[in-house]
């Protein structure tokens, strides 16, 4: 259970040359009230019953504070607990399912449940979305599971739990999900007007564009000073069975096209295994995207999301201006999360 959360926000506040927000307050008031429902002491927990609303959900636009609020939060509580991309999770889960493959579907939730329990009592995802079908068939089985073991989950997401995978293939099979995180969860919306990641604080100095000789002649000699006095190597990463080859690769400051990364057949697993091996990123040639390249643009979001878990800064170079981008109709809202964070990894503060 914490206590004087409101108190310790409001000094985090300060000491961070932060403004404080009635709004953000309003969120560490509601957390302060979940965590004293949900994490009692053992002996409160003997002459009380459990409380119901067992997840809190806060959702809205990018660049709010979301992440900053649950961080905040999390940090705080004492509690056995996992921060987790939920990519990441998924393909966790994936690979358990396969491992126990002979079992029946319930009894592989079960166990894999049943071990999550021993290492979090509270697990922690930010920026949660639903994109991939296989994951949406499954996730009202899995949350019904968590929520009996007594897990306690906190989740940041730009959209609301009813839209949650909205015209995704077969949602009516997801109705599950829905209808059990509105039963378990405390939803609260942040709204706030300025996104904080485009303040004159985050200028983008790393953002290099449009494409031509200038912006060339930019990233090449920014490229030199940060690879200075590292060997260039070529780096093979195997990829449970796939080779995946970065030909740029100067001890952890790696340079990338757009298509190498995008282009290609990559999922959230390949990411994940590209970045552990990173320690700075040059992404080059960023394309537009339209409701033609959607498969790209979808990869581009994954990559982005993953970089940004990790705090691995980035420089980048585009034809575009980070606000000129255009999207496919139906990853607009994860695009402005994209941009957003691109604010943030290509400031000159962002170390």
């Amino acid at each position: 259970m914490v206590k004087n959360l409101e108190k310790d926000f409001n000094e985090y506040c300060i000491n961070n040359n932060l403004e404080i927000n009635k709004n953000q307050i309003e969120v560490i008031k509601k957390l302060e009230n979940f965590s004293k429902n949900n994490f009692k002491p053992f002996l409160y927990k003997l002459f009380s019953t459990n409380s119901n609303q067992k997840a809190f959900y806060l959702f809205g636009d990018v660049g709010v504070g979301k992440t900053m609020l649950l961080n905040f939060f999390f940090e705080k509580l004492k509690v056995k607990k996992l921060r987790k991309h939920f990519n990441e999770f998924m393909i966790n889960f994936h690979d358990f399912a396969h491992t126990q493959r002979e079992k029946q579907e319930e009894n592989i939730i079960n166990l894999f449940v049943r071990d999550l329990k021993k290492k979090a009592t509270l697990i922690y995802f930010d920026e949660f979305q639903v994109t991939n079908i296989v994951d949406a068939m499954i996730l009202g089985k899995l949350y019904e599971q968590i929520f009996k073991e007594d897990i306690k989950i906190i989740l940041t997401s730009n959209t609301k739990i009813s839209e949650l995978y909205k015209d995704g293939l077969q949602r009516d099979q997801f109705k599950s999900f829905i209808d059990i995180m509105n039963k378990k969860s405390i939803e609260h919306e942040l709204e706030i007007d300025e996104d904080y990641r485009k303040s004159k604080e985050n200028l983008t100095e790393r953002y290099f564009y449009p494409l031509n000789q200038e912006t060339n002649f930019k990233i090449n000699k920014y490229f030199r000073i940060i690879s200075k006095n590292k060997k260039l190597n070529k780096k093979t990463l195997n990829i449970k069975g796939r080779d995946f080859v970065i030909n740029n690769f100067y001890d952890g400051v790696v340079r990338f096209n757009f298509s190498e990364l995008c282009d290609n057949n990559l999922g959230s697993e390949d990411y994940i295994e590209i970045i552990k091996n990173c320690s700075f990123i040059v992404l080059e040639n960023i394309s537009n995207f339209n409701d033609i390249n959607s498969n790209q643009q979808q990869r581009f979001i994954t990559l982005i999301d993953i970089i940004y878990e990790n705090k691995i800064p980035m420089a980048v170079t585009s034809n575009f201006n980070l606000n000129n981008f255009s999207s496919s109709k139906l990853l607009e809202k994860s695009f402005k999360r994209t941009i957003s964070r691109l604010y943030e990894l290509t400031s000159i503060n962002y170390n």
